[in-house]
């Protein structure tokens, strides 16, 4: 059985009672299954596979050679967040083969286009071409977590590793994956909750939430509806909006005659930052009342979007994103990064493409192999899994430390991963930032929320 489900069944039948997976979107109609049980001769062979990834095909075996691919956005609705992930992943590559690589071998990526959200058939032929091509053994990405859903089985069925440095969609924390998917980034109920504390603390009452109908935009409302009640703040109206559209005059007549005294729109810069230029147009801009976004928004080129002749059109918006530079993250790799990409206009997701790559790594070094289910097998326990671990931050560090035989915990880019049995951080850093007359946007707050 797949070891997230066999987890979550195994604490159902030592309590007697059904215990629904965590963090999962399970009535949201998605593609995520519901979780099944299998019988086990004792107790302990169940925790046992409850640990360990579902090796039943796919390739299985190594050759010595730990090789990368990545699929991250280079064209489409999310091109303007490709180039920090993927220079981020290069960085990652010159640093292992700085330390000697990977068994005694140099790795190396090769980098193909996901779509940006807007070519999903794009990223299942560059998937293709990684799995079958290629023959690599580990993949990073995708972006968007709708693209995910739609490449994850051919990439696990082949028996292939996935880390995602941006996939948020809650519903991603129990798909039948065969213990070969990881995250990076924490998902969307807790950077929910992040943003409806940023908009409590700014003093709002009423707020209008306009999404885009995606898995994105209609996941995240899922969350950020309750988190927002919760927070004491009234939900005046929540309005949905095709991403496809190029005029959204009725969705923000909508939210003008709720009245709100705060907007919180989930989008990405394309048609979010249309969906904000009509707003202003309307007289609704961030001049005139609060609006909130999130990570898909987080870009010091949004105004592009709004208005490219005027950086200032994007002025007072305020959001939350996970922490490109996370206060527990690796204090190397802000500066380092700069240096290493200095035409990145902005370092989101940076850190969490960087740890992927190093996790995915470290976890061949740990397994003695680059065979994609030994991988697997380590990658929690390397992560925060292994009480007593020694902390390590660098890869060149970590290597050592195994090279001894010392149990470690990674603390990369991104901070303190502590990953779940579920291959994702089990808390997140999330940065408050406000955009400036300039365009670009600077962090103001930090928020910090477990799971």
């Amino acid at each position: 059985m797949h070891r997230k489900r066999l987890a979550v069944a195994l604490a159902a039948m030592l309590t007697l009672s059904t215990v629904a997976a965590a963090c999962g979107d399970d009535d949201s109609g998605d593609e995520a299954e519901s979780t099944t049980t299998t019988e086990k001769t004792t107790t302990t062979e169940a925790a046992a596979a409850a640990t360990a990834p579902e090796d039943n095909g796919g390739r299985k075996d190594g050759d010595g050679t730990l090789t990368f691919g990545a699929v991250l956005p280079q064209t489409g609705k999310l091109a303007q967040l490709g180039p920090p992930m993927i220079e981020a992943t290069q960085m990652a590559i010159r640093d292992i083969n700085a330390a000697d690589g990977i068994l005694g071998k140099q790795v190396s990526v090769s980098v193909k286009d996901d779509g940006g959200d807007s070519n999903v058939d794009l990223a299942k032929t560059n998937v293709d071409q990684l799995i079958n091509n290629d023959k690599v053994d580990a993949i990073i990405g995708a972006a968007p977590s709708g693209t995910t859903k739609e490449i994850i089985d051919k990439i696990t069925d082949s028996g292939t590793v996935e880390c995602s440095p941006s996939n948020t969609g809650s519903d991603l924390t129990t798909w039948k994956d065969k213990g070969l998917y990881f995250r990076t980034p924490p998902p969307d109920n807790l950077q929910a909750q992040a943003l409806a504390k940023a908009i409590s603390d700014d003093g709002k009452q009423s707020v209008a939430i306009i999404a885009q109908n995606s898995d994105y935009g209609t996941g995240f409302v899922r969350f950020l509806e309750p988190a927002l009640k919760d927070a004491g703040v009234d939900v005046a109206e929540s309005i949905s909006y095709d991403s496809n559209a190029t005029s959204f005059d009725t969705e923000v007549e909508q939210v003008a005659a709720a009245k709100p005294d705060g907007v919180a729109l989930i989008g990405y810069p394309e048609d979010g930052g249309l969906v904000l230029k009509g707003m202003i147009q309307k007289d609704l801009g961030p001049d005139k009342v609060s609006i909130y976004v999130t990570d898909g928004m987080q870009s010091n080129e949004l105004y592009k979007a709004v208005d490219s002749t005027d950086p200032a059109s994007t002025e007072g918006l305020r959001g939350t994103a996970p922490s490109a530079a996370p206060t527990t993250g690796a204090e190397f790799f802000p500066d380092e990064f700069k240096t290493f990409a200095p035409d990145v206009a902005s370092p989101i997701f940076s850190a969490q493409a960087y740890d992927c790559v190093v996790v995915i790594a470290l976890a061949a070094e740990q397994a003695k192999s680059d065979a994609p289910f030994e991988i697997a097998k380590v990658i929690n326990e390397i992560s925060g899994g292994a009480e007593g671990a020694e902390k390590c931050s660098t890869f060149k560090d970590c290597k050592a430390l195994i090279a001894d035989g010392t149990a470690i915990n990674y603390e990369g880019a991104s901070g303190a991963l502590d990953f779940t049995e579920y291959g994702e951080p089990s808390a997140g850093e999330y940065e408050v930032y406000t955009f400036g007359a300039d365009g670009t946007y600077e962090t103001d707050d930090r928020v910090t929320v477990a799971s």
